[in-house]
């Protein structure tokens, strides 16, 4: 998404919350169609989160749980170093804060439950709202 659909934009509250509306466009449009679509954005902002499910409406809010540490020892690409070192500036959790989700749909804590049961618990939630099918394994 950052790369084709929000190219140039910065890490400011501004640009962030221009980033999360075009990929709420992008979500709209697929829905609108009866497509589903799984998006892995930060959002750090509970009033845009709140705007996109009132635009999209079957909207499944994952919250991932995750201590900032974590999220740190996880950073492939480098980006919170770089925030630390002033290098890139209002970076979500280093510089700029993070709004948890205030009634998340499912709630991960990928730091303390394995891929496994992380999965198990959206699948439970799909099934239990109707999205899916009960499984027998």
């Amino acid at each position: 998404m950052r790369e084709h659909l929000s190219k140039g934009l910065g890490f400011s509250k501004e640009d962030r919350d221009i980033n999360v509306r075009r990929i709420g466009y992008v979500v709209g449009l697929v829905a609108k169609f009866e497509g589903v679509a799984v998006v892995a954005a930060i959002s750090p902002y509970q009033a845009i989160r709140d705007e996109l499910k009132q635009k999209i409406g079957n909207f499944i809010e994952v919250f991932l749980d995750v201590p900032l540490e974590v999220c740190e020892s996880r950073d492939v690409k480098g980006l919170y170093a770089k925030a630390r070192s002033g290098a890139i500036g209002q970076f979500t959790g280093v510089t700029d804060p993070y709004e948890p989700p205030l009634h998340p749909d499912v709630v991960l804590k990928t730091h303390q439950e394995t891929l496994r049961q992380s999965v198990d618990k959206i699948i439970l939630f799909l099934v239990n709202k109707g999205y899916l099918e009960a499984h027998q394994s």
